[in-house]
């Protein structure tokens, strides 16, 4: 059996980043840039105002009080025509440009006026060049580049995109994922199990991983544990760019899964990893002609062991097939917040919770019943990585982690404080 590192090393060696697509920005949300985007002009395009307030020279203020002329007025999207000379204001609202002559923005709160024509200028500090200015370029400069090809667009590269007159970029698309549940024992879930039956967590889990994975989830329901339905649903979901099944992988009677995905034309790469929860995932690809390949991946039906493999190895070949750089690759580490106590023949990635105490990572494993445990789960926002072991770890020790539901690279969800 393979190890969990030459495993994700083999699922990055056979999947090929998307054709990249040339999309509207209206329509890039979710996708990862495919091309590096450099700054057309200067932004800000203009030195401007920060702040409501008044134009000034400098050298016309005065340490206690100034009263000024005011000969114009300037608000955003508008440009004065009047050049500044000495003992003049102008008034200016905040994003305006600043006026020819002008080296200062004095505040409206340093201002009394009585009348249109002067205003009275008592400083609360001293006034020097660029006070309240943003100068020109400060943000970015011509030519540079603000964007690299791998980055996700999210709502602030959208703004960022448009306010560069990106209306069109070259992107790698959010992969569409078929999600197929297997087994006899499944029902829906808003049906009654009847006897020796469940109802199917894992689809709805698996579309939620794959939608927080930046994906488009495209959920087939459930396949009997009969060839000819299980056969029409693999054919359905092998349309799509990636195809996730859960359960029928083991060595089982029923478990039709891995000839199935034969007769159906799917390449078995590699099937059984040496790790705890997940050791049965079966991994594959199908070639297409006209279409670049579908990667199959089919997940243990236990839902702690489908939920570990996909945030551990499908989540990782959407990156690679967005042409995004694999951090799941880069261990992280946290500080255990107390003594626990493990026994385990192979690597198991035990459910825990992660937080942020005194400005470092710490974790705690949850009381973890087993793969089909969702209860404990349910507390828990990644899994601990341990070796094969029976040991008792001090608090304080360093472990690795595998955080869990990452949403476009950020940490928000899974770094509460601890009470």
């Amino acid at each position: 059996m393979l190890s969990v590192h030459e495993a994700l090393q083999v699922i990055r060696d056979t999947v090929t980043p998307s054709p990249p697509r040339t999309l509207s920005l209206t329509d890039a949300w979710g996708t990862v840039l495919a091309q590096d985007i450099v700054s057309r002009e200067d932004s800000p395009p203009f030195d401007k105002s920060m702040m409501d307030g008044y134009a000034v020279r400098k050298e016309d203020i005065s340490a206690e009080e100034t009263t000024l002329e005011v000969v114009d007025e300037v608000t955003a999207g508008n440009v004065s025509q009047t050049r500044l000379t000495a003992g003049q204001a102008i008034r200016i609202m905040t994003g305006a440009p600043i006026p020819a002559g002008a080296d200062a923005v004095v505040p409206i709160e340093w201002t009394e006026s009585t009348n249109s024509a002067s205003v009275l200028i008592r400083p609360q500090r001293s006034v020097h060049s660029g006070l309240n200015i943003i100068p020109r370029g400060q943000a970015m400069k011509q030519g540079e580049t603000v964007l690299g090809a791998g980055r996700t667009i999210r709502a602030q590269e959208l703004a960022l995109l448009s306010e560069l007159g990106c209306a069109e970029i070259d992107v790698r698309p959010r992969p569409v994922i078929a999600v197929l549940a297997t087994g006899d024992e499944l029902v829906p879930v808003d049906q009654t199990p009847g006897p020796g039956q469940i109802r199917n967590s894992n689809g709805l889990m698996l579309s939620a991983q794959v939608e927080q994975a930046g994906g488009i989830p495209k959920f087939l329901g459930i396949a009997r544990d009969e060839r000819s339905d299980l056969r029409q649903k693999i054919e359905s979901g092998l349309e799509a760019d990636f195809l996730c099944l859960s359960g029928g992988v083991s060595a089982g009677k029923l478990d039709l899964v891995p000839s199935e995905l034969a007769a159906a034309g799917v390449r078995q790469v590699f099937h059984k990893i040496q790790m705890k929860p997940g050791k049965p995932i079966w991994f594959g690809i199908l070639e297409r002609s006209s279409l670049s390949p579908c990667y199959v991946f089919g997940l243990p039906g236990n839902p702690v062991s489908s939920m570990v493999c996909f945030e551990l190895f499908v989540r990782d070949a959407l990156r690679r097939w967005q042409g995004m750089d694999s951090k799941s690759l880069l261990p992280m580490r946290a500080v255990l917040r107390s003594e626990f106590r493990y026994a385990s023949d192979r690597p198991v990635y035990w459910p825990a919770h992660l937080a942020e105490l005194n400005g470092q990572l710490v974790v705690h494993p949850v009381n973890w019943k087993g793969s089909s445990d969702l209860r404990s789960v349910a507390d828990a926002n990644c899994s601990v990585v341990l070796p094969p072991a029976e040991a008792t770890l001090p608090a304080g020790s360093l472990l690795e982690i595998l955080p869990w539901g990452l949403t476009m690279g950020t940490m928000d969800q899974f770094t509460p404080h601890f009470g």
